[in-house]
């Protein structure tokens, strides 16, 4: 079972097994939504399906969301029916990727995660190594062959809500990290959200801090060393990652659990949602 990242080799020994498998490319596009979808069907690892940020991996029904923000989680059972409807069984294992430096992926990975799924791995490298090691390619749409048996099970890691973030605001059991780049965290740029800044005492860490130059994981002793130094004398049992929407986040917590400090939670509603929260603070630096 591949919990973390999964190699490109290792990929390509499950599906010469058989073992259930499912693969979802999660290209996206921020500035231009429908761009993923349009790549994938150009091309993409044979036998994967596409999972789209925006249709399958948040709801933007009042109704149905689980946060508010950018990007809202759906409720874990409106997502567990789509998991259903794409074949994930119990004992499938899921292998997820995207051609934006492991970004876009890493929300199905967590998802699955908070659903109670642990058989699910980041695709080192993305579809850019895959291709690189000639892997086996298709176009056009795949579905699958049949409905899937999931159902929920207890989240295995932890969502945290603004209320919870802004009640731990500078106390030592909670340490935010933001995963956003560098200019956005000190507030001198605001392309997406209608207030700069960050959260008053967050640290810094964009989210591809994380790959090296080739594209791919650091070790974990790199990354390891490189959180060790971020926190300082901060555990890491008490840090909490967001972003601007929840997404590019996630990389940060897998990071974390890649160099062995075990889960951390995420602040799905994050800047998007915490700037737009009225009467809680916003510093700039």
């Amino acid at each position: 079972m591949f919990t973390t990242l999964i190699s490109v080799a290792q990929l390509q020994a499950i599906q010469s097994s058989g073992s259930p498998l499912a693969v979802f490319d999660c290209t996206f596009d921020l500035m231009n939504p429908t761009a993923g979808h349009a790549q994938y069907a150009e091309q993409h690892i044979a036998g994967a399906q596409h999972a789209d940020l925006d249709q399958h991996l948040a709801t933007h029904d009042a109704s149905l969301r689980v946060n508010g923000g950018r990007h809202p989680l759906p409720q874990r059972e409106v997502f567990a029916t789509w998991l259903q409807s794409v074949g994930v069984n119990h004992d499938t294992q899921v292998v997820v990727y995207d051609r934006n430096g492991m970004n876009y992926c890493g929300r199905l990975w967590w998802m699955l995660k908070w659903c109670g799924h642990d058989a699910v791995a980041v695709l080192n490298g993305g579809f850019q190594a895959w291709l690189a090691a000639e892997g086996n390619v298709a176009s056009g749409e795949e579905v699958a062959s049949s409905d899937g048996n999931f159902t929920l099970r207890e989240p295995l890691l932890k969502l945290v809500t603004t209320t919870t973030v802004a009640q731990h605001l500078n106390d030592s059991t909670q340490t935010l990290i933001d995963a956003r780049g560098a200019p956005r965290y000190r507030g001198e740029v605001e392309p997406l959200d209608p207030v700069a800044g960050h959260i008053p005492g967050a640290l810094n860490r964009p989210f591809n801090t994380n790959l090296n130059a080739d594209g791919f994981f650091k070790s974990a002793d790199e990354l390891h060393a490189e959180f060790t130094a971020l926190l300082g004398h901060a555990k890491a049992e008490t840090v909490v990652h967001h972003c601007g929407s929840g997404v590019s986040a996630v990389p940060n917590v897998l990071a974390m659990e890649v160099a062995g400090f075990g889960h951390t939670a995420l602040y799905a509603g994050s800047w998007s949602e915490w700037c737009n929260t009225r009467g809680l603070p916003c510093e700039k630096s």
